[in-house]
């Protein structure tokens, strides 16, 4: 089957203001995703997520650009697509829900003309036709009322409220692949449960496929399929949720399943040592071997390759889950 989206060795570059130096924000990842499927992209803050999906939809800032690697969409290459033709493609086939609803939503317009602009632009609908669209949308996503909130502005809802709005708009132009980027992390927890469901009933009713991208593996356990960990720029370890979840082999996604709190328990939680690297001057080897308690002299000079465990389980990591040599890398001595 080929699959909906395909990501293939992607590399996307910044530079600095004066253009004296290069970030490599995303380093060469591959992934797949298929009608119905919902991927979680996970990772610490400045990792790489948000970009690959700003890749995907081809809106990175004037100071990046895709240094190689395909992006493959229902067979097409988006990354040889015009301005104009991504603009047909963004909100028609791929369409995208951003973390603070506020950011997305324009105060000076109504829910109203906000929602029927992509069934306007994507679908051709105009007069009645369209009205009866918004308010089957905003009926979707379980706005009350929606023949009279469609009227409103977007100051006179409620956070969860907007966040709901903002997934209307998505699904206006009747895409096959949303990414939702964080979009729960403004909502408080009861919010959040009742906005996930609302996402898991519309992927059900639409077929959508789905890139969720998260830092709280408490969602990707409840939502994703797959899951992709992401490390300075390179997906680390990727495979199902329940592979990962039952016997991780790279040490970051054990240090991330450590650190979620387990009901009951009485043990602390596990932090992370240090921080994560500076994208600009990655550490040689293994970026992860500074933070790695596991590391040995290999981690620190030799980057690792790819490992594979089945058809869809990868690792990128010298032991792979192995018990490491006796002799540690002394992080003090580096």
């Amino acid at each position: 089957m080929t699959p909906l989206l395909e990501v293939s060795d992607l590399r996307t570059h910044f530079t600095s203001f004066r253009g004296t130096r290069l970030v490599r924000a995303v380093d060469g990842i591959s992934f797949t995703l298929n009608q119905g499927e919902t991927l979680g992209l996970i990772g610490e803050s400045g990792c790489g997520k948000t970009t690959t999906c700003m890749s995907i939809m081809g809106l990175l800032p004037p100071n990046a650009h895709i240094a190689g690697g395909r992006i493959a969409f229902e067979g097409e290459e988006l990354t040889q697509k015009s301005s104009r033709e991504m603009r047909r493609i963004r909100g028609a086939s791929i369409a995208m829900i951003l973390q603070d609803p506020m950011a997305s939503l324009n105060p000076l317009f109504s829910i109203y003309r906000q929602v029927a602009e992509p069934a306007y632009y994507h679908q051709s609908m105009r007069g009645r036709s369209l009205r009866r669209r918004v308010q089957e949308l905003l009926r979707s996503v379980r706005i009350p009322s929606p023949a009279q909130r469609m009227r409103d502005y977007p100051h006179q809802m409620s956070g969860g409220m907007r966040q709901r709005i903002v997934g209307a708009i998505a699904l206006a132009g009747g895409p096959k692949l949303i990414i939702a980027d964080e979009p729960t992390t403004n909502l408080d927890v009861t919010i959040q449960a009742q906005y996930l469901d609302l996402l898991k009933d519309l992927q059900r009713d639409t077929g959508v496929a789905i890139i969720f991208v998260t830092h709280n593996l408490g969602i990707v356990a409840r939502m994703c399929d797959r899951m992709a960990v992401m490390y300075a720029g390179r997906i680390v370890e990727h495979g199902s949720v329940r592979n990962l979840f039952n016997g991780a082999k790279h040490p970051y996604t054990r240090a991330l399943l450590g650190s979620i709190a387990k009901l009951g328990s009485k043990e602390p939680l596990y932090a992370i040592p240090g921080q994560p690297p500076n994208l600009a001057r990655l550490p040689p080897g293994c970026a992860f071997h500074p933070r790695c308690t596991d590391a040995t002299a290999q981690c620190a000079v030799e980057a690792p390759q790819e490992t594979r465990f089945g058809e869809c389980w990868t690792t990128r990591c010298w032991h792979a889950g192995a018990q490491p040599a006796k002799e540690t890398y002394d992080h003090a001595s580096a």
